[in-house]
């Protein structure tokens, strides 16, 4: 699924995780994927996923995409300031509790970006988005981000397996926030390692080598917290998904 870089690939990606009211968050997800996926696509972002996380039952998140920072300023503002946003915002407005966990993130390689899969064909999968995907969060000082991806690859490595595809590798982008009504993490860097799994025995599969990982690269001393483990169920519309045939969206421009 890793892609090579092209000019309009989306260079900026937001790691966004909203805690969501209590027992809100399947309607919170219902409002979300009926308006709002197709509203950033229009104005030139992307909802590349949005996910339920299993083990915080208030957590809804989603990976957003940009083409530049210029463009993230652009495209918030627009829909911020529009229609769509204008008629629902009371409404999801009293199901968020907080938002502001946001990671601000690039491709830490060319290659090594967030695919770009069509959208859910409603007729050809009937039952929704499949699978499940995994983010592993690493915290670091930024002078070591080098030397830790250098180590954190030859880990990478022992994830991919059947049933397991690399959906990407990010790192913060470190960049101003251009459109600060939308507070950005600043406590650090991270580096972001996603895949996508197809289901729950290749989560099991990887496990011990998830743990292994993390204690060795623990070990390294260039982390400043234990990593986090995101084990994320798309909801019934996410792009990012498990399919018998990962295609690109060929509309986008981008190849898998």
């Amino acid at each position: 699924m890793k892609k090579s870089s092209q000019p309009d690939d989306y260079t900026v990606i937001e790691l966004r995780r909203y805690t969501i009211a209590p027992g809100g968050r399947r309607q919170f997800a219902r409002y979300f994927e009926t308006w709002f996926p197709e509203a950033f696509q229009q104005l030139g972002a992307l909802a590349f996923g949005h996910f339920f996380e299993r083990e915080r039952a208030d957590h809804f998140t989603w990976l957003r995409g940009f083409r530049d920072m210029p463009a993230r300023a652009a495209v918030n503002h627009a829909f911020y300031g529009g229609p769509v946003w204008r008629e629902h915002k009371a409404t999801l407005n009293r199901l968020i509790l907080d938002s502001d966990n946001v990671l601000l993130l690039r491709p830490l390689y060319a290659d090594s970006g967030i695919p770009v899969l069509r959208a859910v064909d409603p007729v050809a999968e009937p039952r929704g988005a499949q699978g499940l995907v995994v983010a592993q969060i690493f915290k670091l000082d930024p002078d070591r981000l080098d030397a830790f991806a250098l180590a954190a690859d030859h880990w990478f490595l022992n994830y991919r397996g059947k049933g397991v595809i690399e959906a990407g590798i990010l790192a913060t982008l470190d960049q101003p926030n251009n459109f600060p009504q939308h507070p950005i993490r600043t406590d650090g860097c991270y580096l972001v390692w996603l895949g996508v799994l197809r289901d729950d025995e290749a989560l099991a599969a990887l496990r011990p080598v998830f743990a292994e990982a993390e204690a060795a690269l623990q070990a390294t001393g260039m982390l400043e917290a234990p990593a986090e483990l995101l084990v994320l169920d798309p909801g019934r519309r996410s792009r990012l998904r498990w399919a018998p045939v990962q295609q690109p969206a060929a509309q986008l421009e981008c190849a898998a």
